[in-house]
């Protein structure tokens, strides 16, 4: 059995690569939103040209970013997101829902400090956890049969 898992939320550390190590030697395929945050932010005017408010800058952005979002999280098994620390991830929240909505096995990480503000998506979410590498054991747990 072969996975692929979708890793969205925030962009500020390094847990994607956290999971990515640990998973190494699993027949895991990875894909994530476009992680560079400028890239991300100015995707929709580089490509669809320039604006003057920043709410149209914005929107475009969102529209060229929601075509990978969309394909990534459709085409998935497993689809993880990641509340982090320092900001709101409303976008997280939003691909929680989305990939709740097309029935994705759904794994949500974050820490005690987001329990009651994630308490729909918690709810949604078939493993709740607090740390990126618990992905890994899942995953590994998933595909073997074997415990951490």
């Amino acid at each position: 059995m072969a996975l692929k898992v979708y890793l969205s939320g925030e962009i500020h550390t390094d847990w994607r690569e956290q999971i990515i190590t640990a998973c190494e030697g699993l027949d895991v395929a990875f894909d994530a939103p476009v992680t560079d945050h400028g890239a991300s932010d100015d995707c929709g005017v580089a490509i669809l040209g320039a604006e003057d408010q920043k709410y149209w800058h914005d929107h475009k952005g969102a529209m060229v970013n929601a075509i990978r979002t969309r394909k990534g999280i459709s085409d998935a098994d497993v689809v993880v997101v990641r509340f982090g620390e320092k900001y709101k991830q409303w976008n997280a929240a939003f691909d929680a829902g989305y990939a709740a909505a097309l029935g994705k096995s759904l794994i949500i990480v974050h820490g005690d400090d987001h329990q009651h503000a994630l308490k729909e998506v918690d709810a949604a979410a078939l493993a709740v956890i607090d740390d990126p590498v618990k992905v890994a054991d899942i995953l590994r747990y998933v595909l073997t049969g074997k415990l951490p």
